[in-house]
């Protein structure tokens, strides 16, 4: 680590923070808590305009962007995923043991796995997290509340729902609204994530969800289901960020798949990266292939 940084790091539980990063921070803060100390490069636990929050084993630190290390640790913000059809038992089971090993935030996998992830990582750090209306954000209101509702029976503590596209396209907000509040409803003590597939939407209709996702309480905006004709930019990231301001989380997903790309997300404003090839993008090189 950077002497500088590390002189930066200690002693700094007393020092002031930033409120709006120490707001825009505070659910991976509530994470990493019962975290191991991060014995190597410090984490990166989120960024808000110049300004980022890291974690050592000395303590947390306000760096400003241009002062920050050249490698950092983004293992807190991923959750590690596995949405292929095909996914089998030793792919999921792979998936939580790659996931304990790095305390990536959660594992996201489709609602058929999560009984079996929960059993795997039950008394650890690392989250289940699932997909509900999966992907085209189609099914009845009443359906996603049901997806949600079992899969948080089941052991997941995460949910991402999949905004209804169509809805948002023809100008219903209403009926968005509508079908936000009753998932909301339904898990209430869930985390809970909308999923714009942004690729499909205009500036004006992703500023319109990100405002009736906040209203309606749900925890993050995300940007794309990894399964249409585009995924995260750091400019739509940017434009979620300024919506929802530090109230809400924003997570970037969709081909994200190098380090660098990663690391653009989070300087945006993602405090979430969805990825399907985490290791590689820990490590610092480029994932091939494509999709999760």
């Amino acid at each position: 680590m950077d002497a500088g940084l590390r002189r930066g790091l200690v002693a700094r539980d007393n020092a002031p923070m930033n409120p709006q990063l120490r707001a825009l921070a505070a659910e991976v803060l509530s994470r990493v808590s019962g975290n191991r100390p991060p014995l190597g490069r410090p984490q990166l636990l989120g960024c808000l305009e110049n300004l980022c929050l890291l974690r050592s084993a000395e303590g947390l630190q306000e760096v400003p962007v241009a002062e920050l290390p050249a490698d950092l640790d983004l293992a807190p913000l991923i959750d590690h995923t596995l949405l292929k059809a095909a996914a089998r038992t030793e792919d999921v089971d792979l998936l939580c043991t790659e996931a304990l090993a790095h305390e990536f935030a959660s594992v996201c996998v489709n609602p058929y796995w999560v009984p079996h992830c929960a059993r795997r990582l039950e008394g650890s750090v690392v989250r289940v997290c699932t997909v509900v209306g999966f992907p085209l954000g189609a099914n009845t209101t009443r359906i996603k509340a049901e997806e949600a509702r079992e899969a948080v029976a089941n052991g997941a503590r995460e949910v991402d729902m999949v905004l209804a596209v169509g809805l948002a396209k023809a100008g219903q907000w209403d009926l968005v609204r509508r079908d936000f509040r009753t998932v909301r409803e339904a898990v209430p003590e869930a985390i809970l994530k909308v999923i714009l597939e942004t690729c499909l939407l205009s500036d004006e209709e992703k500023i319109k969800a990100c405002q009736i996702a906040a209203e309606e309480g749900l925890d993050f905006v995300k940007t794309s289901t990894g399964f249409s004709t585009g995924g995260a930019t750091e400019a739509d990231i940017r434009l979620m960020r300024g919506t929802v301001g530090a109230r809400s989380g924003v997570k970037a997903s969709g081909g994200v798949r190098t380090y660098a790309e990663a690391l653009g997300m989070a300087l945006a404003g993602a405090t979430r990266l969805g990825l399907s090839s985490s290791l590689v993008v820990i490590q610092g090189g480029t994932a091939v292939g494509s999709g999760y």
